[in-house]
């Protein structure tokens, strides 16, 4: 773990712009993955309801990013689900896997287009080749949000 600077405006210096090489614990998730055999089971009140689908996933690096004296490697990412045999889509979300080599944190973000948005964390070292990753829920003063 590198150390940080003592004020939160200096930035990283000297770092790699190549992501592929610097993507740590992720590595192995870049690329196009597809999948022909899921099946998702939904709470249904008259019993769980099963329903098979197809699923595809992007996920693609981008720059370095920093924010101030920290640096992320990343990939960006698209899944798309379908039902067997349809176009209409069944699931679609978006986000960013995040590694942070200083601290060796990962951070999952997502977001779905039902308005809702999701971010996980959790950590790994450089060369794991699994992880887990671990969700918390905050809860909004006067946001009408039932709960």
């Amino acid at each position: 773990m590198s150390n940080f600077p003592s004020d939160i405006f200096t930035e990283p210096q000297g770092y790699s712009v190549n992501t592929l090489e610097q993507l740590g614990p992720l590595t192995g998730m870049a690329g196009i993955w597809e999948g022909i055999r899921g099946l998702d089971i939904k709470p249904k009140a008259e019993g769980p309801k099963k329903q098979a689908y197809v699923e595809r996933i992007e996920l693609q690096p981008i720059d370095p990013q920093t924010n101030g004296p920290q640096l992320f490697y990343g990939l960006r990412y698209h899944a798309h689900i379908t039902k067997p045999d349809q176009i209409k889509t069944y699931h679609d979300q978006v986000g960013y896997w995040l590694w942070e080599p200083a601290t060796d944190n990962i951070i999952h973000t997502l977001t779905i287009p039902r308005g809702m948005i999701t971010m996980a964390s959790g950590k790994a070292a450089a060369d794991a080749k699994q992880f887990i990753k671990s969700f918390f829920r905050l809860r909004l003063q006067n946001s009408g949000v039932p709960y």
